[in-house]
Order: C-alpha cells, then sequence, then structure tokens
C-alpha cells in the first residue's frame, strides 16, 4: 500500500529485506533518512533488532521539524524504508543508511523530494522512457570553522591537478574512493580542482533515482570522512569569493525500458544526438531560467553562476542559457554521442529534485517538440557580445524563486503543492538573509 511505482531495474525485483541483510552483514543500527525541500539529509538511528518493524510500518518523523512546510498541528510522517537503497557504511560498518519516501495519513507527501522525483520518473516510464545519470560532485576541504582552506600550502594561482595537494589529502580522498569502490560505484576518477583546496569525485552514472540515492550518500559520506580527519567538507557553492565555485555538473542519457537502447544517441549526427535528444535539450533551454530556483537553490549560488573573473582565470560556470558542442563555457556542453552535460547546478542543489528538475523540463521538451535554438561554438568567457539575444539566468535567488512561481510548465510538472511550498520556504530565507546587515553595508555607508 506504501510502494509507488517506479520505472526501473529495482522494481523488476523484491525490495531487500534488512532485517536479513543487518544479519547477513552484521549491521547494528539503519539511519532511516529522507531528504527535505532545503536538501537537509534528515535521519532516525534505528537499531537493527527493530528493523523489521519500521520496514513495515515506517519510521515517524515531525515534517514541522524539518523544511516540508508543515505545522505542528499535522499528522505524523513515516518514512517507509526503500530496501534497494540500502548501503552499508564503509567507514563504520555497525550502521546502514537506507533512503525512504514520505507518508502521511497513508498518502505520499508531495513535498517530499523523493517523491517528486519518482513522480516524474513514472511520467517517463508511460512512453517507456528512462532517465539515466551521473553528477560530478565538486567540495572543498576546510579547517573545522569553515573561514580558511585546510591546505595553507595550496596557493596556486592554477592549482587544477595540482599533484602535490591532491597528495596532501592523500589519505582523505583515497578513504571516500575506496568506500565508492566497495559500494560497486565503480569510481573512474579523482582530481583537484580549479580552486586551492577544491575536489571533485566521480562515479559510474546509472538510473536517475539510483543516481539521486547516491548523491545524497555521497555528500554525507564526504563530510563524515572528513570529520574523521579533522577536516570539514564543505559543497557550498561560492565559500571563497575569489576561487572557483562549486558545481554540480549532470550527465543525462535517455533509455528505453529494456535499458539497452540510448534514445539520445544518433550516430549520423553531427554531435551523435537524436531528434529526441535535441527535444529534450530544448526543454532545458526553454525553462532553465525557472529552474534556477532549484538547481542553484541559495543566496550564495548566484555568487557562482554570476560571479567574477576567479585567481584560475575562468568561473567554469555559466551566466547564460545557451549550448555548445565539447565547449565548457556554455551552460549546456555535448562531450559525446548519446548525452550532454547540464553545467548549471552547484553543490548545494537538492540531490532529488536536481533530478525531478531535469527530468520535467526535457519531457516537457519531449512533448512539445521543443528546438532547443542555435548552437554556439563560440568562447562565451571572453566572446559572449557575439551571442546575440540569448536568455540570462537569474541575478540572485529573489529573481530565480518568482520566476520558478511564475512558471506554468513547472507547476503542471511538480504540482502546486511542492511549488507553493518551496516558494514559501524560500521567500523566507530570502528574507533572513535581507535582515542580515553586512560589514560591507556599514564600510560603505555609515559615513553617508
Amino acid at each position: 500500500m506504501h510502494d509507488l511505482h517506479t520505472h526501473n531495474k529495482r522494481s523488476l525485483k523484491m525490495t531487500v529485506n534488512l532485517h536479513q541483510f543487518a544479519k547477513k552483514n552484521g549491521v547494528k543500527y539503519f539511519f532511516v533518512s529522507f531528504v527535505d525541500l532545503f536538501g537537509v539529509l534528515r535521519s532516525k538511528l534505528v537499531p537493527a533488532t527493530a528493523i523489521d518493524e519500521i520496514q513495515s510500518e515506517g519510521a515517524g518523523f515531525a515534517g514541522f521539524a524539518t523544511w516540508l512546510d508543515m505545522s505542528p498541528a499535522d499528522s505524523d510522517m513515516f518514512g517507509m524504508p526503500d530496501g534497494d537503497s540500502v548501503i552499508q557504511l564503509p567507514w563504520n560498518k555497525e550502521i546502514a543508511w537506507v533512503a525512504s519516501d514520505l507518508y502521511m495519513d497513508g498518502k505520499p507527501v508531495e513535498t517530499s523530494p523523493r517523491i517528486a522525483l519518482k513522480r516524474q520518473i513514472e511520467k517517463a516510464a508511460k512512453k517507456n522512457l528512462y532517465m539515466k545519470s551521473g553528477v560530478e560532485c565538486e567540495f572543498f576541504l576546510v579547517n573545522e570553522d569553515g573561514t580558511s582552506l585546510s591546505d595553507q600550502r595550496d596557493t596556486q594561482a592554477k592549482p587544477c591537478y595540482d599533484s602535490s595537494a591532491l597528495m596532501r589529502r592523500y589519505d582523505v580522498i583515497t578513504e571516500i574512493c575506496d568506500s565508492m569502490i566497495s559500494l560497486g560505484w565503480k569510481p573512474y576518477q579523482n582530481d583537484h580542482e580549479d580552486a586551492n583546496g577544491q575536489f571533485e569525485m566521480n562515479w559510474d552514472f546509472s538510473d536517475c533515482l539510483v543516481t539521486a540515492d547516491r548523491h545524497a550518500f555521497f555528500k554525507f559520506m564526504v563530510k563524515s570522512i572528513a570529520e574523521k580527519h579533522s577536516l570539514r567538507a564543505t559543497f557550498m557553492p561560492k565559500p571563497f569569493t575569489n576561487l572557483t565555485g562549486n558545481g554540480c555538473h549532470c550527465h543525462i542519457s535517455i533509455w528505453d525500458k529494456s535499458g539497452k537502447k540510448n534514445m539520445f544517441l544518433d550516430k549520423k549526427d553531427e554531435l551523435g544526438l537524436s531528434k529526441t535528444g535535441y527535444n529534450f535539450l530544448g526543454g532545458i533551454m526553454e525553462s532553465a531560467d525557472k529552474m534556477a530556483a532549484v538547481f542553484n537553490p541559495t543566496v550564495n549560488s548566484y555568487k557562482r553562476i554570476n560571479g567574477s573573473v576567479t585567481t584560475s582565470g575562468a568561473t567554469w560556470s555559466p551566466s547564460s542559457i545557451t549550448w555548445a558542442g565539447n565547449n565548457r563555457t556554455h551552460m549546456v556542453r555535448v562531450p559525446g554521442a548519446g548525452r550532454f552535460e547540464l553545467r548549471l547546478m552547484d553543490g548545494a542543489t537538492n540531490p532529488y529534485l536536481l533530478q525531478a528538475g531535469i527530468l520535467l523540463l526535457g519531457l516537457d521538451g519531449l512533448n512539445n517538440k521543443r528546438d532547443p535554438g542555435k548552437r554556439l561554438d563560440i568562447n562565451m568567457y571572453t566572446e559572449s557580445h557575439k551571442a546575440g539575444k540569448v536568455k540570462k539566468l537569474p541575478l540572485n535567488l529573489l529573481d530565480a524563486i518568482r520566476d520558478f512561481d511564475k512558471s506554468k510548465i513547472i507547476r503542471a510538472g511538480f504540482g502546486d503543492d511542492l511549488v507553493n511550498s518551496y516558494v514559501k520556504l524560500k521567500n523566507q530565507d530570502w528574507g533572513t538573509f535581507n535582515k542580515h546587515l553586512s560589514s560591507w553595508e556599514r564600510e560603505t555607508t555609515l559615513d553617508c
């Protein structure tokens, strides 16, 4: 009664019995978890001795205590564990993490990000399609209070791929990578990124729900392992004004229900994209600015996508809605046949709403056979004046919220409940920001 139909490989088999999983793997406790609208990972620590009942009845949560736009008068929510998502913590094998779907009064919580993603997956399934995706997660390793980089020797103007800086954080990065290897995620590269103190780790793509679950867990894992080493990991979009920010690029493709045929692939096309791929991309080009409130969900996000040139010489982030072939100065890059990379999102994006937002816009593109517009192959960082009339991304969170609120496409896709709740909470977020008096205001205005 509690299960949502999802069209992916995991729906073809019985869900993992968590009690048996615990006995087989020596698990003593489970983190029964969900992600709220602000991307905060919430959990209850459930002893393995009680997991049978929890898997059947759900773990109780008070919705008002999280960012889900509820009141203390609302009924309890119940997190129904998805046994197929279970992950034993590589750094503490006594504990396993499991994603859950939220229910209230026997009905799915429509403002729950994981439910929102499942709704989009269901819509794609009706077309016998499902989305595969992979994310590129960037993060900084900083000191414990987050005020400075953890490695004071990491000072190069162009530190990307710096072997020595990577080696000085070898113990942290390899522990995370070893964890992913043990979990079967097939990580394939780790690097020091474009900013001092910044790293990126990549693992294999998968169906979009699996990727979202792994993304949520990855952030938790990176933070936890960093803390083991007396460091702090941050996915904050722009923690240092002079350095390149944290992106969360997503590689996207659509497949048939068998999972064997890439519907984006057309070997006869110059870029290797099919009509389906171009229409899907057209949906993203049509409404990327409206979805920025999800892809770039914080006040700080707009210091990344509208930021000035950094120490390295480039922000590596878009400010306009443009697409190109293998060119990283655009919002969308087509790096190879049968897929494209959306470079808009940052490290603060909600792992589930990220995938849901892409799929929503892409399905709109397919339904309306949207044209992505002119391909641009110019350097957008130095030649944007040659781009002609192109749409711009929002300049701040308030503009993004208003665009999101007014979008008929997004309201039709997500539903009014989720949109209204998200807008309400994000407006509160913006209001809190505006109550803050910055040192810059004092410095520039005190003697006015």
